[in-house]
């Protein structure tokens, strides 16, 4: 990773309303802001690709705030790239209740700028946390990146109270297609883009599975859309 493409990321220490004290990354744009995102990270937890997100974001001209969930569980929690670290993800993830990630989330959502002008973001099991916030709140838009259990029973008869962009690709191997089509037929609303010969976590460029040409078009859809349901909302 290189340290410019996470320029201008600071770490801020915020304060859910149940008292817990926690980091995250913190991203603004130069010159005013379009509005706000959260960006809830993959079971890996705060890892830098996170903070290349928030970069991104911040370079488009939104301010992106993303948690450090895990350290509700002990600080700094990050798990490696590798079989283990994705059980160990797993895991830690499980080990929080909802109450507690919604607690985190509006802090960081209050932090971007107010749920009315921000947006819900997320990879992976952030992705599915992602989906889950926006049908419980009024956030102003979801970006949702390949969320790994949108299409379980629990969370597949959510219904995403804003507009709502999410990407998976054709190959992802914890989300089949068959399942990818049935969420697309539940929620007709939803924008879905589905990208031929990528797989799960394809936006990542420090994972295996990075698919550069269908991550670049994932991020310039999201960028869009963002910009049509949020900047010009």
């Amino acid at each position: 990773m290189k340290t410019d493409e996470r320029a201008g990321v600071e770490i801020v220490t915020l304060t859910a309303a149940d008292g817990h004290q926690f980091e995250a990354f913190c991203a603004k744009p130069q010159g005013s802001s379009k509005g706000g995102v959260v960006v809830l990270h993959a079971v890996f937890g705060l890892a830098e690709a996170i903070a290349v997100v928030c970069a991104r974001w911040a370079e488009a001209g939104y301010t992106a705030v993303a948690p450090a969930l895990y350290d509700r569980l002990s600080p700094h929690q990050v798990h490696p790239y590798t079989e283990a670290g994705v059980q160990g993800g797993v895991e830690s993830y499980a080990a929080l209740s909802q109450a507690q990630i919604f607690a985190d989330v509006l802090a960081c959502a209050d932090q971007a700028g107010g749920l009315a002008r921000t947006a819900i973001s997320g990879f992976c099991t952030g992705g599915s946390w992602a989906w889950r916030a926006a049908a419980h709140f009024d956030f102003a838009a979801q970006v949702n990146f390949y969320g790994s259990h949108v299409h379980l029973e629990d969370h597949i008869h959510l219904a995403p109270r804003c507009p709502t962009i999410i990407h998976y690709g054709d190959g992802d191997f914890v989300v089949p297609l068959a399942q990818i089509e049935r969420i697309k037929d539940l929620h007709p609303s939803v924008e879905m883009h589905i990208y031929e010969g990528a797989g799960h976590a394809f936006l990542n460029p420090d994972q295996a599975y990075y698919k550069p040409e269908a991550a670049r078009l994932a991020w310039a859809r999201s960028i869009d859309f963002m910009d049509r349901h949020l900047a010009r909302g």
